[in-house]
C-alpha cells in the first residue's frame, strides 16, 4: 500500500503474526489534521495488539484535549473559509467527485485494507474484504446522494395565499463529531464519514483505539484524492482523553455516535449542555423467533437454512455485532430437534487465525473484550443457565482471545444472559407456545434495534397484509415488535440504501439510505412576499 506521509518514520515494519512474519502494508501514522499528519500534542501512542495471536504489531498516537481543539478549529476553517464555496456551499456534484475517488482508491486497495483491518482486530480475512467492498459502495451511494442534492434544494412548498412564494434549503449542519466503534472499525467510520461529506459537512473523526489503523489509512487516501485540506480530520486514543473533549466541544455542531448505551448517556448529556443535536447507535439483545412450522418434516433445506441463519445472526463477527440475534427463541415443538442441529453446526465451525481460509470464527478484538464475555458465561452457569455448548477457549489455540461459539439453554428473563448485550458468539435460547408468548418474549429487553422472524406462511402473510385488522398471520404480527428493523426469513442483511436505527435503549437518529444524509442536514424555509400590495396591518401615518 502506497503511503500518504506519515507523523513518523514510514518504513516498513515487521507484523508478528501467526507463521512466517508478514511484511507491514502502513507506514506510522500520526494525526490526520488539516490535510496532513502530525504528531500528538503530548507526544503518546498506544499500543496496536494483533487479538488472534496477542502480539504487539504496531502503535496509533493518542490525541488528547489539545489535539481535539487543533482538529475542531481545522474543520470548522473547512467549513466557513471563503463563505464555504470550496465545500459547504459548494455544488454536491462538487463533493460527489472526491467521494468516487476515495470509493476507487478503496477498491484499489482492497486486499491491503482488509488485511491490515484483520491484524488489527481480529476478524476474518473473508470479512474484512467484503467489508472494504461495503465502504467502497457507500462512498459511491452517498456520492450520487450529493449530486441529487442539488436538485432538490429550492423546492417549491405549496401555499393557501398568492401573494407568497416559499421554498426550502438543504443546508450542512456544520462541523460535525464522529464517533465511531471497533468491531467493523473503517466500515462504521464510512457510515458517517461518508454522508456527512456528501452534505457538505466537515467533521472530526474519533475511531475506538481498538481498531484504528484502517480509519488513518483513510487519511492517506484523503491526501492522495486532493480531497480539500480540514474537510476531514482523525484523531486516534483514548475515549476519556479524545471523544469525551470532542463530544462536549462547543464548535461541534453535531456528534454521531456508534457505541455502548452507557457512553451513549455521556454523550447525551455532555450534549444537552448546548442543546446540541445528537444520533446515537447503541446496543441491542435482538430476538430472533422460529416457528412450528419450520418443521424438519416438511423440508430439510427449509430447516437447515433456518439453522444456518440463527448462527449468522450470533456467530458471524464473532458476535460482535449490535444487532446480533443473541436472544434465540424456539417454538417448544421443534426446539429438541433445533438445539440437536446447532450444536452440530456449532463444532463443525472452523475456529482460528482469521489468516487461515475456511476460518469462520476468529478472535474477539481484545483481551478485556475475551475476559467481560468469559464473565458472562460464567454468571449465567452460576444463576442456573446450562451451558448445551462451547462456553470456553477452544483447546488447540493457546494464544488469541478465541471464545467457542456458545449456546445457552434453560434461561430465565431475569438472568444477566438474557438482559444484557455480551458482544461475543453467545447465544440464549428460550422455548414458547404460543404466538403472542413469543412476541412477549421477543420485546422482553431495554434494547429495540433489530428483530428477527423465521416462519413458511409467506404466502397467508401476502394476503393478511391487505387486511388492517389481520392478527393472526405469523409475519404480519411482527408488527408488534418494538425495534427498528425487522428481518424475515434471515438475520442481518444489510443495505445501504435501506435505514439502520434502533428504538429505545439502541439509540434514536437513523443511518444508511436518504434518511442517513439526513442526519447532516438542517431545512432552511425561505418564504417570499410577492404583492405590490402593503400588507396593511397597521396604518399608515400618512392616513392619522
Amino acid at each position: 500500500m502506497q503511503g500518504g506521509g506519515g507523523g513518523g518514520s514510514s518504513s516498513s515494519r515487521a507484523l508478528l503474526g501467526s507463521g512466517p512474519s508478514i511484511a507491514s502494508p502502513w507506514p506510522r501514522r500520526g494525526l490526520f489534521i488539516g490535510g496532513g499528519w502530525r504528531e500528538p500534542a503530548l507526544g503518546r501512542r498506544l499500543p496496536v495488539v494483533n487479538p488472534a495471536t496477542e502480539a504487539t504489531i504496531g502503535d496509533i498516537p493518542a490525541a488528547t484535549a489539545e489535539d481535539v481543539e487543533i482538529a475542531v478549529a481545522a474543520a470548522r476553517d473547512a467549513f466557513s473559509s471563503d463563505g464555504g464555496r470550496h465545500w459547504s456551499r459548494a455544488p454536491g456534484a462538487v463533493r460527489a467527485k472526491f467521494l468516487r475517488a476515495i470509493a476507487a482508491k478503496i477498491n484499489d486497495r482492497k486486499s491491503d485494507l482488509a488485511l491490515l483491518e484483520t491484524l488489527d482486530s481480529g476478524k476474518l480475512l473473508d470479512e474484512t474484504n467484503a467489508d472494504m467492498e461495503d465502504v467502497a459502495a457507500c462512498f459511491e451511494y452517498y456520492a450520487d446522494l450529493a449530486e441529487a442534492l442539488d436538485e432538490k434544494q429550492r423546492s417549491p412548498i405549496s401555499l393557501p395565499m398568492e401573494n407568497f412564494k416559499s421554498h426550502i434549503l438543504k443546508e450542512p449542519i456544520g462541523v460535525v463529531g464522529l464517533i465511531t466503534p471497533w468491531n467493523y472499525p473503517l466500515l462504521m467510520a464510512t457510515w458517517k464519514v461518508a454522508p456527512s461529506l456528501a452534505a457538505g459537512c466537515t467533521a472530526v473523526l474519533k475511531p475506538s483505539e481498538l481498531a484504528s489503523l484502517t480509519c488513518l489509512e483513510l487519511g492517506a487516501i484523503c491526501i492522495e484524492v486532493g480531497l480539500p485540506p480540514r474537510v476531514l480530520n482523525i484523531i486516534t486514543g483514548l475515549g476519556t482523553e479524545a471523544g469525551a473533549p470532542l463530544s462536549s466541544h462547543p464548535h461541534v455542531d453535531k456528534v454521531a455516535f456508534t457505541g455502548s448505551t452507557e457512553t451513549g448517556k455521556r454523550i447525551m448529556t455532555a450534549a444537552a449542555q448546548m442543546v446540541k443535536p445528537v444520533s446515537l447507535e447503541l446496543g441491542g439483545k435482538s430476538p430472533l423467533i422460529v416457528f412450528d412450522d419450520v418443521d424438519i418434516d416438511k423440508g430439510l433445506s427449509e430447516f437447515k437454512s433456518a439453522v444456518e441463519w440463527a448462527m449468522f445472526g450470533i456467530f458471524a463477527n464473532a458476535g460482535q455485532v449490535c444487532s446480533a440475534t443473541s436472544r434465540l427463541l424456539l417454538h417448544e415443538k421443534i426446539a429438541k430437534q433445533f438445539l440437536d442441529r446447532l450444536v452440530a453446526w456449532a463444532k463443525n465451525i472452523k475456529i482460528s487465525d482469521p489468516l487461515e481460509e475456511g476460518c469462520r470464527l476468529g478472535s474477539v478484538v481484545s483481551e478485556g473484550q475475551y475476559e467481560k464475555i468469559k464473565k458472562f458465561i460464567s454468571t449465567a452457569r452460576s444463576e442456573g443457565a446450562t451451558i448445551l455448548y462451547g462456553g470456553a477457549r477452544p483447546q488447540h489455540l493457546r494464544r488469541g482471545f478465541f471464545i467457542e461459539p456458545t449456546i445457552i439453554t434453560d434461561v430465565s428473563t431475569s438472568m444477566q444472559i438474557w438482559r444484557e448485550e455480551v458482544f461475543g458468539p453467545v447465544i440464549c435460547v428460550k422455548e414458547f407456545r404460543t404466538e403472542s408468548e413469543a412476541v412477549e418474549l421477543a420485546n422482553d429487553t431495554h434494547y429495540g434495534l433489530a428483530g428477527a422472524v423465521i416462519a413458511n406462511d409467506q404466502e397467508r402473510c401476502e394476503r393478511c397484509r391487505r387486511i388492517s385488522s389481520c392478527n393472526t398471520c405469523k409475519i404480519c404480527r411482527l408488527q408488534a415488535l418494538h425495534s427498528g428493523i425487522v428481518w424475515i426469513n434471515c438475520s442481518q442483511p444489510t443495505f445501504v440504501q435501506a435505514p439502520w436505527g434502533g428504538n429505545k435503549r439502541s439509540g434514536f437518529g437513523l443511518e444508511l439510505g436518504e434518511w442517513g444524509l439526513g442526519n447532516y442536514l438542517t431545512v432552511k424555509q425561505v418564504t417570499k412576499y410577492c404583492s405590490d400590495e402593503p400588507w396593511g396591518w397597521y396604518q399608515s401615518p400618512s392616513k392619522l
